[in-house]
């Protein structure tokens, strides 16, 4: 049981880490119209080739082959345990990418190497309207976090994955600065979300790997 100390801490580190979150999106967007085309000019060919291969590779069909083969092998192995983190982590990916792609479609955002007045065209289904957010960003983020969440130790370093493939796209012209960092944090979201609506006996966060350990070691 918590202390309503303990709750009022959490609240407050709650309120912090979305006003910084928020700070973040709006120096991105303020960024934007500097940082687009000095990256443009500034990044080499060699740089731009190797994005697009990073931007190919780190699409969500590659997490969701991630997803599927560890959940499989963690079956295999009998360990319910990382079949439900692999699992949540599918499904934060799912979530992210739908989401990312509704949000798209409807503030049909154009691209930065798309010459057009209108930054903003309302709905378009148009892939060089679809800047914003990032779609491999927003997946790429969601399914790490959930496995950071469900393994700190594990899920930490695994976070510069994403940090790269939002990179990338920036370096291709596939995406503005805002467009990444707004996805980041979709992503997280859709992570967080996903473990609050899974089954208290079915989610892989109701044991800490603490009190694993303890079992373990009685």
């Amino acid at each position: 049981m918590k202390t309503e100390s303990e709750i009022d801490r959490r609240r407050k580190t709650w309120i912090v880490v979305a006003a910084l979150t928020i700070l973040a999106v709006a120096l991105a967007f303020s960024a934007d119209a500097l940082a687009a085309p000095w990256i443009n000019i500034h990044s080499p060919s060699s740089l731009k080739r190797a994005g697009e291969m990073v931007s190919r590779i780190g699409d969500w069909p590659a997490h969701v082959t991630v997803g599927l083969i560890g959940a499989t092998i963690a079956w295999f192995s009998h360990r319910k345990d990382w079949v439900r983190i692999f699992l949540a982590m599918l499904i934060a990916c799912a979530l992210a990418g739908i989401a990312a792609r509704a949000i798209k479609i409807a503030t049909g955002r154009a691209r930065p190497l798309v010459k057009t007045e209108a930054v903003w065209n309302g709905p378009r289904f148009s892939a060089k309207y679809n800047a914003f957010p990032s779609g491999h960003t927003a997946s790429s983020t969601a399914f790490f976090a959930a496995l950071f969440l469900a393994r700190r130790k594990i899920g930490a370093p695994l976070f510069f994955i994403p940090t790269v493939i939002g990179a990338a796209r920036i370096i291709t012209g596939a995406h503005y600065l805002s467009d990444v960092t707004f996805a980041a944090a979709l992503g997280i979201a859709c992570a967080l979300v996903t473990i609050r609506v899974l089954p208290p006996g079915a989610s892989p966060f109701c044991h800490s790997e603490r009190s694993e350990a303890e079992q373990r070691n009685p």
